[in-house]
Formats: structure tokens, sequence, C-alpha cells
């Protein structure tokens, strides 16, 4: 794959803030503030990823309050592009700690292997009963369900919602995002007592071929770097690091 410039990371970075919505977003020049009921550090954060002109102290400030009256933990992703450059360590010195650093990878659409299993299907649309699988899988709790499918709804573009099936029970799941070129993976999950069987090598590739079929040319994912297990099935399927990001993470309390 032709080398990625840093223009290129912050579409893919915008791609991602496409693929998982939040619920509502505010923008603070050129910071963005993401909410979705506290569902995930993807969806409850801010994403400094433009231009910024503000006083920094003030805006972390506002940011804190917002966040707090919304009863949030503040965090913040950073990547080797949030703005201002030296913000990682003002949160740093403020007392964030980091979570979660993570690894985003791509790979190209090309000489893309042939998917030998068969017994898998694809959505097009978010089901009950895809949720039913996912949630059940990513061990969900049943008071996010809500959240999450809102979430999910919120998506517009295409979209590829897959399970796979082991003696008609479904035993792995996730969900494809295309646009722009790109196809996105999100939430690849697996049963435990399935693993380290090539099924989610099997429906990754499905979902692969089904986003080349949609217009896409390229392929990304983003990865916890302490996974190891995750980290061997991507580079088997060809998938490369381009950067890195983190959290950072200051608990919301309750005076």
């Amino acid at each position: 794959m032709k080398q990625i410039t840093e223009n290129g990371h912050k579409i893919i970075e915008e791609l991602s803030l496409n693929h998982w919505q939040s619920l509502s977003t505010l923008f603070y020049d050129g910071w963005i503030l993401r909410f979705a009921n506290g569902y995930t550090k993807r969806a409850n954060s801010i994403q400094p990823i433009y231009d910024s002109s503000h006083d920094v102290f003030a805006k972390i400030d506002e940011c804190e309050q917002i966040y707090a009256s919304h009863q949030l933990s503040t965090i913040f992703k950073i990547t080797p592009f949030s703005q201002p450059d030296h913000l990682d360590q003002l949160l740093q010195d403020r007392g964030y700690s980091i979570v979660d650093h993570t690894n985003m990878q791509v790979r190209s659409l090309e000489e893309l292997k042939e998917p030998e299993y068969p017994f898998v299907q694809i959505d097009e649309q978010l089901t009950p009963e895809w949720l039913d699988h996912f949630c059940r899988l990513n061990q969900v709790h049943e008071g996010k369900r809500e959240t999450m499918t809102q979430m999910l709804s919120n998506i517009r573009t295409s979209t590829g919602f897959i399970s796979l099936s082991v003696d008609g029970q479904v035993v792995a799941c996730g969900l494809g995002v295309v646009e722009r070129g790109y196809i996105g993976l999100y939430d690849i999950i697996t049963d435990a007592a399935y693993r380290n069987r090539g099924f989610a090598e099997q429906m990754i590739l499905h979902l692969l071929h089904w986003g080349k079929k949609q217009g896409a040319t390229s392929s990304y994912l983003q990865v916890v770097a302490g996974n190891a297990p995750a980290i061997k099935l991507y580079a088997k399927l060809g998938y490369t690091k381009i950067y890195s990001y983190w959290y950072r993470v200051k608990a919301f309390h309750v005076s």
C-alpha cells in the first residue's frame, strides 16, 4: 500500500468518527466533543484533530465542566496530530492517565484471499438478531442496548453486519462500514469457546470481499496494543500499523 500522509491519517480519523457514531456532538474551536451515555470511550471523548486557536487551559476547563455536567469522565483521544501538539503533556500535567494504547492498521484490498468457510450472513441494515448476538458475545449490559441501537442506526454510510455460525449457532460477529474507498472493521468478536480455529479470519475475509463490492479499495481497523492474539491475526490478514493513539482520562467524581 502506498504511504499514507498525515492528511490521510486525519481522513481515517474522520472515517472512524463517522463509522462509530455518538448520540450527540459539540464542536469547540477544532475539538469534537462526543456523547453517548457513557457507552465506549470512542463515543464519549474529545477528538482534538483540527487547528485550535483559543486558550488551551480555558478550553480544557470548559470541557471538564461539560462532561461533568453529564456525569461523565473527561476523556481525550490523543493521536500524533492532536491540536495543539503539546496537548498530551498538558493533560499529563493535570493528572490525566493513559488508557488503551491502540494501533491504527490498514491494508489494501488487492490480492485478497478468498474465504473458504461458507456459513456467514451479512445484513446491510441493523437487525435485532444481530444485536442479540453482538450483545451476548460482547457481554453488553442490557441497559446499554438502547444506546448502542441508536449509535449503530445513526451511521449514514454503507454498513455490513456480519455473523458466522457453527452448527446453526452464531459464534462470531462484527461490523464493516464503507466510506471514501475504505471499509472500517469494528468489534470483531468470537465466542471464547471457538477461538483459535480460524473463524475470525474467515469472517473478516467475507467482510472485506463485501466491502470491495461496495467500492472499497482499502481497509482500516483499530486494535489495542496489548491484544497479542488480535495483532497476530491482523498481521496474518495483511494489516500493518500506520500510527498509534491512546486516551487520556480524568475520572468524574460525584461531589
